[in-house]
């Protein structure tokens, strides 16, 4: 649903957000690889720029400043995948621990989007399907049963992947999760 966003696109842009609607970490290569079948999924949203987030809050915007120095304030034309491999390689390029491609394709792909990921595919970096929709009546939805309240951005220095925990052997019943927590 298109929103009147008067003159603060000249201010902040157009790039879209992202928002994480049904986020997780599944676009992290040590997280797929030890994915289920059927492969893990995630659900990312692009958010026309209404307002300015805060920077470190979880709505891609390191990616969107990244997206700005390539292409500039505006979205670029062409194949969405092979921005969204552009921007992911230029994010990247200096990190030791890389973000991950949601960001990305929660920006390029425009809409509401299931993104599913394979360790299988591309080493579980990209998705190996996206289901998309831009259906009007959807963004209403969305609309009506979403409310945002701003919190606080990440320290500086935070490290997301800072401790990557993921221990296959570890017994997760409810009854010994219970015991580990009381």
């Amino acid at each position: 649903m298109k929103t009147d966003t008067g003159d603060i696109t000249s201010v902040i842009g157009s790039l879209p957000y992202r928002m994480a609607f049904a986020g997780g970490w599944i676009d992290q290569p040590f997280v797929s690889q030890n994915n289920p079948d059927p492969s893990g999924s995630m659900v990312v949203v692009a958010l026309e720029p209404t307002c300015r987030f805060m920077n470190r809050c979880g709505m891609g915007t390191s990616t969107r400043v990244v997206a700005d120095k390539l292409w500039g304030s505006q979205m670029p034309d062409g194949d969405p995948a092979a921005l969204v491999e552009m921007l992911y390689a230029e994010e990247n390029k200096d990190r030791l621990e890389p973000s991950g491609s949601q960001d990305m394709i929660g920006m390029l792909y425009p809409g509401v989007n299931r993104l599913d990921y394979t360790y299988d595919h591309a080493g579980g970096i990209f998705p190996a399907h996206i289901a998309s929709t831009t259906e009007s009546e959807v963004a209403s939805w969305l609309e009506t049963v979403m409310s945002m309240v701003p919190v606080a951005p990440r320290p500086d220095g935070y490290n997301p992947l800072g401790i990557k925990n993921l221990d296959m052997g570890m017994d997760t019943t409810p009854w010994t999760i219970r015991q580990r927590l009381f």
